[in-house]
């Protein structure tokens, strides 16, 4: 065999390890772990609301505009917000979708996937459910559960808690549907593109990935914007990784009390893990850049929802994963490869998210303690007796999942 055919048979070899087959769930947990550390160093934790409650401030702003009131409401839009190139969140959330287009289109899974009429009416349901319940639980399954226990912050186990019963109501309710409702099934279609024509789309997308990078990264005239280049490429990569791997945290809560499959809880357990370890080098000692301003000041992702608020908001945002069909980062990532359903939970999340921050904000629930405590855990149990207590968390849901992986005990029977 000539060096030229081998030379082109680990080629295809590496893009097919790297933009075709469907990456081992651990390996994708570690590899957002790391990414995520790498936002934490570069701004700050990221999250999925951030991006969506910014898009749902625009959505009722314009609305806003266009009926000409202030009334109720609509007294919280009078002033356009941050804009959506100019906002982290949102940058974060566009860098996110960009990247797990440029998986799904090479890696030939974009398609257009039109649903059932019920899943449709469904996805928006899910959409009003998930923005109420991250408005609750202090932010989605990212800013609420996975960045809160990573950056230190109690909220993050009330969120956990409730996610787990939000998932068994959803559960049990899908079962419910599959027995009795037989009303819109029908309409579901895929429109799929040539080969060729999803490599071209997702290479143009990783063109305009690195150009935007670029052209933020040559603002002179802002170091604010300057810095969003980075905040888009880490956010793609973070995008490109879940949808390589398929990886999405409200299966690690569904699929034990389903099939009994841990592998998914496995992964998000030890990826959690991994940021904790990254957020206490961040934040341990307020580490601070050449201006003097903190690397990731402790305050980060530490919010008053750990009381009811983190747990209600947990049950009703995992009852709306549910019905999505995806948590906030997986609505997000599937939005990207195509999924119409997450395309209508998407506005829905946004406007109910943004309503209802708003209210929240103008009637300072979390500032006043409605919605629980603000418990930074190296406060109270300082920084190594934090990491003890969240390994032991962690170990005991591994064991957990894996004991049932056998004994089948938590398995929600249909």
């Amino acid at each position: 065999m000539s060096e030229e055919s081998i030379l082109g048979r680990k080629v295809k070899g590496l893009y097919k390890a790297l933009c075709q087959a469907e990456w081992n769930a651990n390996t994708t947990g570690v590899i957002v772990a790391l990414l995520t550390i790498l936002v934490m160093a570069w701004w700050r934790p990221w999250g999925a609301v951030g991006a969506i409650r910014n898009w749902g401030d625009w959505m009722m702003y314009g609305f806003t505009s266009l009926i000409g009131t202030d009334a109720g409401i609509f007294g919280y839009y009078t002033e356009a917000p941050k804009g959506i190139l100019s906002d982290t969140g949102s940058v974060i959330g566009i860098g996110f979708v960009a990247g797990a287009f440029v998986s799904a289109c090479l890696g030939n899974d974009f398609a257009l996937r039109v649903p059932p009429v019920l899943e449709m009416c469904k996805g928006a349901v899910a959409g009003l459910l998930m923005g109420v319940g991250s408005t609750l639980a202090g932010g989605c399954n990212v800013g609420g559960f996975f960045n809160a226990i990573g950056n230190l912050s109690a909220h993050g186990f009330a969120m956990w808690f409730g996610l787990v019963i939000g998932v068994i109501i959803g559960l049990k309710y899908i079962y419910w549907e599959m027995e009795n409702v037989t009303w819109g099934s029908g309409g579901a279609k895929t429109i799929e593109f040539p080969k060729g024509l999803n490599f071209l789309l997702g290479l143009a997308a990783l063109v305009a990935l690195i150009a935007g990078t670029y052209i933020y990264a040559a603002n002179e005239e802002s170091d604010y914007l300057a810095s969003m280049g980075g905040l888009l490429i880490i956010a793609a990569g973070l995008g490109y990784s879940m949808q390589r791997g398929r990886w999405c945290m409200i299966q690690g809560f569904r699929e034990p009390h389903m099939t009994g499959n841990c592998t998914m809880a496995k992964a998000v357990a030890l990826s959690i893990f991994i940021v904790a370890l990254g957020a206490t080098v961040l934040k341990y000692g307020v580490p601070v850049r050449l201006d003097g301003d903190p690397v990731l000041d402790p305050i980060n992702y530490v919010r008053g929802t750990f009381g009811w608020g983190g747990v209600v908001g947990g049950i009703i945002f995992g009852l709306g994963a549910m019905l999505a069909g995806g948590c906030g980062t997986g609505t997000l990532w599937r939005v990207g490869e195509g999924q119409l359903k997450l395309w209508i939970a998407v506005p829905f999340f946004a406007v109910s998210n943004s309503i209802m921050t708003a209210w929240f904000n103008d009637m300072e629930f979390e500032a006043d303690g409605v919605l629980g405590r603000s418990v930074y855990l190296p406060d109270v149990f300082g920084y190594g007796g934090t990491l003890l207590l969240i390994t032991v968390f962690l170990l005991t849901w591994y064991i957990t999942v894996d004991w049932n992986e056998e004994s089948n005990k938590l398995i929600v029977e249909m």
